[in-house]
Order: structure tokens, then sequence, then C-alpha cells
């Protein structure tokens, strides 16, 4: 089985396409069968390529990060390798800021969320002076 050895890594940035590749070895040709562990593999984002040699994840995401194991079996036997994937993200907004117009003594609130992974961390600037 190629990758060699029981484990790997692989990291893919968000809204990227994510290849896994497993190549078996065997007579008679092993089938491969493509699992993600203690999850389900995306609908409608996956799709298998070269006699389900390759995984093929489209758009993902944070939640597609895991481990994900291919298996190849023929009637002599199987063999196994686990691919830890972390999918990492550049900021981007959950909830943009938004111009807030205000009278003379009026409160407002401007709201401003934002993910990524690693988690980026918010600063808020008047005039650009940290606030």
């Amino acid at each position: 089985l190629t990758p060699t050895g029981s484990t790997s890594t692989k990291v893919e940035l968000r809204g990227n396409v994510l290849l896994l590749e497993c190549i078996a070895a065997g007579l008679p040709t092993p089938v491969i069968r493509w699992i993600k562990e203690g999850g389900e593999l995306p609908v409608n984002r996956t799709f298998f390529e070269n006699f389900k040699k390759t995984l093929k994840i489209i758009d993902v995401s944070e939640a597609d990060s895991g481990n994900y194991k291919c298996i190849a079996r023929n009637i002599l036997g199987s063999a196994h390798h686990v691919i830890s994937v972390t999918v990492k993200a550049a900021p981007y907004w959950i909830t943009a800021p938004r111009n807030l117009v205000l009278s003379p003594g009026e409160d407002g609130t401007l709201i401003c969320r934002a993910n990524g992974n690693p988690k980026p961390d918010i600063s808020w600037l008047a005039n650009g002076v940290p606030i």
C-alpha cells in the first residue's frame, strides 16, 4: 500500500480541493474503500477517481478536518492507511462590520464576527488608533 506506514498527514486550505491518494498492490487486485473516522464523507462534494485510488473533496472547510482511512482488500487480506487532514483558513467574515450612523448621544453597536484556522485575533481601531 502506498503511502507506506500506517499514517500520514495532509494540510489543505479552506475552499480548495482536497486530494488523497492510496495505491494498493495485490493479486487479485484489491478493492479500495475510503471512510472518515468518526464521521461521514461529505455528500455532494466527494468524488472518487482512478478506480477509487484518489479521494477528491471539493470546496473543503474546517469541518472536513479529520482522519481519512483507505482500506485495500482482496480475498486474501487487507491493508489500510490513515491520513490525518487539517484544513487551514485565512480569516474570513461570518458577520462583517457595517457602517453605523448615529445622532449625538445615541447608542449603537458594531458587530464583527470572523473565523479562520488558526482562529484570528480581532482588534478595534478608531481613526487608526486602538480602542
